[in-house]
């Protein structure tokens, strides 16, 4: 009996996706950089025009005020433009989707030569900086990049303040405006920094629920396998059980007849029946080489459980070399085993590692099989084996085995071996 189908929602799905794209921390990061970048853009070209405007408070303007210039000068005007511009762009790249999953190579270098020309050009883009910052960052390395942000805008503040802030110290006093000053940028950059932490565990939440769900689809193929293995002996057994037990039986028969009847001397009987034995005897051998196919197929494939592994997490990419000959008939219990090892040292690539790209490997080297899972991420300067690595020595010793860390920094290369037995 057929299922009935289920109604698609063709006009729901792209509004789906645009609100999905919408809520997005890249999106939102981006737009939020934008929108400040377009705000200092006008404020810059409203100067540069001759327009009245508040004097520019970035380092670029401040530093030429200082050696006796004028703050709406084109000069400097010009140069804050072309950092702005750039510095919008280099925000752009930086908050790509990608890089929240991944941050690209050397992030800490990116985000303080950011925030050097965030500063220069205008001190509110530096809140978008250290949003980046907890998104890309580490936690105690981002922590520490919006300790230092509170401690650069007060240093800022006190050695090189506007007029206006320079007109706030001596009305307050040193010690109230030092107050104000930085219990106001704790507030702005601790949420700053709240900000890019909240994002970055709501992405390893997904890539954790991503490699999750991997798991589980490779585990029912792995499963479905496994039945259909199970099934293909029950046939076997049920072949030899009856078929193979009531031909023989047939046979005996027939060659009793035969005897007989060659006493009676009934020739064209005898021939008969010698035909018939035949025929039974071909039957049993049919049945016989059928029994042996369904064994001889019995084993389990892993490359399809490898794949939707594979192919069901996004980060990282992983690529898989598989010696599809032994891959694919394998027996119940080895499949089993390779396939939780893999998952786990997948795992560990996607939650701890922050690899961009994972390997899995599996050959036959003589008689033993190997399995190797390769990552290019942070690795280990000290090995703790925990449940994890335990687990996969423990599997691999029952099969006769053994799991080695053959490299633990740069990346993390882990390697599987055990006997190659027949299904």
């Amino acid at each position: 009996m057929l299922a009935p189908a289920t109604p698609s929602l063709p006009a729901a799905a792209p509004a789906r996706r645009w609100l999905d794209r919408l809520v997005e921390p890249s999106f939102a990061l981006r737009g939020a950089a934008m929108a400040l970048a377009l705000l200092e853009l006008r404020a810059a070209l409203s100067a540069l025009t001759g327009q009245a405007t508040d004097p520019y408070n970035g380092l670029v303007t401040q530093l030429w005020a200082r050696m006796g210039g004028d703050a709406m000068d084109r000069g400097p005007l010009l140069l804050s433009i072309g950092l702005l511009l750039f510095t919008a762009w280099s925000l752009w790249k930086l908050a790509q989707p990608q890089h929240i999953d991944q941050p690209p190579p050397h992030a800490l270098a990116w985000l303080l030569g950011l925030d050097l020309l965030a500063f220069a050009v205008t001190p509110s883009l530096a809140f978008v900086v250290t949003v980046l910052a907890g998104l890309l960052l580490r936690p105690v390395w981002a922590l520490g990049f919006a300790t230092l942000q509170v401690g650069l805008a007060l240093a800022l503040y006190f050695g090189l303040p506007t007029e206006a802030q320079a007109a706030e110290q001596a009305a307050r006093g040193w010690l109230a405006a030092a107050l104000t000053e930085g219990l106001t940028m704790l507030a702005l950059y601790g949420l700053g920094f709240g900000l890019g932490r909240l994002a970055a565990a709501q992405a390893e939440k997904r890539r954790w629920l991503q490699a999750m769900l991997a798991e589980k689809r490779s585990n029912e193929q792995l499963h479905d396998e496994q039945l259909r293995y199970g099934e293909r002996l029950e046939i076997a057994r049920e072949l030899h059980d009856l078929m193979g037990h009531h031909l023989t039986a047939l046979n005996l028969q027939l060659q009793l007849g035969q005897a007989l009847l060659q006493r009676d001397q009934g020739a064209q009987a005898g021939a008969q029946i010698e035909k018939a034995r035949e025929v039974a005897e071909r039957l049993l051998a049919d049945v016989r080489r059928a029994v042996s196919s369904q064994r001889a197929q019995g084993g389990i494939g892993l490359s399809q459980a490898l794949r939707l592994l594979a192919d069901g997490i996004e980060t990282p990419v992983i690529t898989l070399g598989l010696d599809e000959a032994v891959a694919g008939n394998l027996p119940p219990r080895t499949a089993h085993a390779l396939l939780r090892c893999v998952q786990e040292a997948v795992t560990n690539s996607v939650r701890h590692a922050r690899a961009r790209h994972v390997h899995i490997s599996l050959q036959a080297e003589g008689r033993e099989l190997v399995v190797c899972v390769e990552d290019d991420g942070a690795g280990q300067s000290r090995l703790q084996p925990g449940n994890g690595l335990t687990g996969m020595r423990e599997r691999m010793q029952e099969l006769g085995g053994q799991a080695r860390v053959l490299r633990q920094r740069p990346g993390f290369l882990i390697e599987l071996r055990c006997p190659i037995e027949t299904p």
